[in-house]
């Protein structure tokens, strides 16, 4: 999978996507990431990427030319790759949606949002908009960082086994992954539940099944 990450802070990047999983897939070659600084296709001397909403109100909005221009040389680079904008407006991800997207390898184009927002014109470019919940953040950084983790780890040869994927929380429907312990059996007079020590995996699993669907999100 390729990915092209558009953002007006592109380092923010390099620290998270050089540790871990993240870093384990790229060196393997299973994903490469690249970015495309949006302060580059700004207008003017002064690269201005921004400017102040019609019909008045606060902060300001990403223009459109450097948008359409950023995210063109991108899909010159990816003409298949599916394009995201991460947006508190957009669809919440999901764990289901994140499987569909690891699944089908496709590649990406994430555009992360700034200031106010962005010029609605250049949703026009866009195959889906994504939020990483309700609330909101200062910009898209943070959310691709999540939207991009999440995806990047299912792809086959990143985690230890594929097992580890299908029994993480939300991936069957349960809430909550359900609760885990290693040793010492006992610390500070705190015990690992008996079931889990006796060796019968049945019990073992409806013991995991019944405290999955107890946990709350």
């Amino acid at each position: 999978m390729k990915i092209i990450i558009i953002s007006l802070f592109p380092e923010m990047f390099t620290n998270v996507f050089n540790i871990s999983m993240l870093k384990k897939a790229q060196d393997k070659d299973i994903v490469n990431i690249d970015y495309l600084n949006l302060r580059d296709y700004g207008l003017g001397r002064h690269h201005q990427v921004d400017d102040i909403p019609y019909g008045g109100g606060d902060g300001m909005l990403l223009k459109p030319e450097p948008l359409f221009a950023a995210i063109e040389v991108a899909k010159a680079k990816l003409p298949l790759a599916k394009v995201y904008l991460m947006t508190p407006r957009g669809k919440k991800l999901s764990q289901s949606e994140v499987v569909q997207i690891a699944e089908s390898n496709q590649d990406m184009i994430i555009i992360c949002g700034h200031y106010e927002g962005y010029d609605e014109r250049v949703t026009k470019l866009v195959d889906e908009q994504i939020s990483i919940g309700n609330y909101i953040v200062t910009g898209g950084e943070i959310p691709a960082m999540v939207l991009v983790d999440s995806v990047v780890r299912l792809l086959p040869g990143v985690l230890g086994g594929q097992q580890s994927a299908l029994i993480e929380s939300f991936a069957d429907g349960r809430t909550l992954e359900f609760p885990q312990y290693t040793r010492p059996p006992v610390y500070r007079n705190l015990r690992v539940p008996k079931v889990l020590l006796n060796g019968n995996h049945a019990k073992i699993n409806d013991w995991r099944n019944h405290h999955s669907k107890k946990a709350k999100g």
